[in-house]
């Protein structure tokens, strides 16, 4: 236990892709900075974007980046219920970094209440080692047809005795009817529990909006802690869902190379992506239902995928497997990662109803090998080669099934001395398990320079914690921090330990 005990506020907002993510990532860095230890803590989350533990387990991708704004490692306490979508209307559930079962929407919120018990648990644990614990709600607690059983948002808060910093965005305009809504159809007990509102997003001036601040304060009694202006690099940090592809930065690259890449439905991991986006001789073009892949991109991406034979199908009607046979004869490069590793090769099968109904299908047949989705899943940290130039690779395993076949002579990777992934006889194509590898600085490079892109300095890492500490000095110049901080408290439940 901190020698003085550990307080808490929670992040909660007035609807998803609010900013409460970039929000808590940034105020842990900036209070992180004042000496304090920070955790970060999301009671529950849905996303297909994951990291895994250095303690073997899988968190939200957000709590991630949390973890290393504050300068700590991730743990599964931080995020100890994760829901990952996938085919069929039905979301695996993760518990404490490890696969509890899949459930419908419907067996879930039956289920949730069941779970509150082990979060509460891993608040806990997560508070004992910090002098300030950074919540973050989802979604919207004003979601009142969701109330009953709810552990994400006020039915944490109350149960934790966590007080609420409420996040409006006033980009997608009307932020006085977002924040004033959600306060009215709170109860009373969890409208007492809210201490203060953040308006996010902000274009212009800020002072033009001080009528605006006084009209929320009129109707909820709420002081603003700050009018955060819009944060221009926000789309450089790794995003907690799939919603950041809705409307993704467009980039031309001038002297360059365009790499395609697919948008399936239940598509995850794509921060595997962000390091080709920040590359500037790089032109990272997402296609999206009803378009074809561009004849001009010199290489295809298939990402990883939550349901990869639903996803296969959806690929088909498309006829993206049409633009991709077109772009292979073409002498066009094909990379698969995960998912998409196992969608190029001749068959995939899911017997066992994994990742949605049992089912087989034929794959893209680019690889010579085929896979089956069985056995436990794989989560793992790894470290290799790249077997071509010898570079280095790092980044994580998060799969489950077993690949087999000729196509495995001639791998992609060595990791920790055993091979990963498969080469077509041509090297036009390939597929890996490994995400993250291209924020290997040396293998991005090396395999770009093979594609004929220019070579950067680009040192990606490094660029994150650069991007999050300007994140830091950007809530600080606009938010009251001395009044967040003095809003969080010790909850209850610590009191009581």
């Amino acid at each position: 236990m901190s020698a003085n005990p550990p307080r808490a506020l929670m992040i909660q907002g007035t609807g998803s892709d609010v900013g409460k993510s970039l929000i808590a990532a940034g105020l842990g860095r900036a209070f992180a900075r004042r000496g304090l230890k920070v955790r970060p803590f999301k009671p529950q989350n849905m996303s297909n974007n994951a990291a895994v533990t250095p303690d073997g387990g899988e968190i939200g991708r957000a709590q991630a980046l949390q973890a290393r704004a504050c300068g700590v490692p991730p743990s599964v306490d931080m995020n100890p219920v994760l829901l990952k979508p996938q085919a069929g209307n039905s979301a695996q559930i993760v518990v404490c970094g490890k696969v509890l079962r899949s459930a419908s929407a419907r067996e879930y919120r039956a289920l949730a209440p069941s779970l509150l018990p082990a979060v509460l648990a891993a608040f806990e644990r997560i508070a004992a080692g910090a002098d300030l614990v950074l919540v973050e709600g989802a979604g919207s607690p004003a979601e009142i047809n969701l109330r009953r059983g709810d552990i994400a948002n006020m039915g944490f808060a109350e149960a934790a005795d966590v007080p609420v910093a409420l996040v409006g965005d006033i980009d997608r305009g009307g932020v006085i009817a977002q924040l004033v809504g959600t306060h009215a159809l709170l109860s009373a007990a969890e409208r007492a529990r809210l201490t203060g509102i953040i308006v996010n997003k902000f274009r212009g001036d800020p002072r033009l909006f001080d009528g605006g601040l006084a009209a929320i304060g009129e109707r909820t009694g709420l002081p603003c802690f700050g009018v955060v202006p819009w944060f221009p690099d926000a789309h450089l940090l790794p995003a907690e869902d799939s919603m950041a592809l809705r409307h993704p930065p467009a980039k031309t690259a001038l002297q360059g190379i365009k790499i395609a890449v697919p948008l399936l439905p239940h598509i995850a991991n794509f921060d595997d992506l962000d390091p080709l986006r920040a590359e500037p001789g790089v032109e990272l073009v997402f296609v999206r239902p009803g378009g074809a892949l561009p004849g001009d991109a010199a290489l295809v991406i298939l990402p990883g995928s939550k349901a990869t034979l639903a996803d296969l199908a959806a690929l088909r009607r498309e006829g993206w497997d049409i633009d991709i046979a077109a772009h292979d004869r073409r002498g066009g490069q094909v990379l698969g990662i995960c998912g998409g590793y196992q969608m190029l090769g001749h068959a995939i099968a899911d017997p066992e109803g994994h990742e949605g109904p049992p089912g087989s299908a034929v794959g893209l047949g680019l690889l010579d090998i085929e896979t089956v989705l069985s056995g436990r899943k794989h989560l793992d940290l790894v470290n290799g080669i790249d077997v071509a130039s010898g570079a280095p690779v790092s980044g994580y395993e998060m799969h489950l099934g077993t690949t087999i076949g000729i196509g495995l002579a001639r791998p992609l990777l060595r990791l920790g001395g055993r091979p990963d992934g498969a080469v077509s006889a041509d090297g036009k194509v390939a597929g890996c398990y490994l995400h993250g590898l291209f924020a290997s600085d040396a293998f991005r490079r090396a395999f770009l320079a093979r594609l004929g892109a220019p070579v950067s300095a680009l040192a990606y890492e490094a660029s994150i914690d650069a991007i999050l500490d300007r994140l830091a000095g950007h809530l600080e110049a606009s938010l009251d921090l001395d009044a967040i901080l003095a809003a969080a408290r010790t909850p209850r439940l610590i009191r009581a330990a």
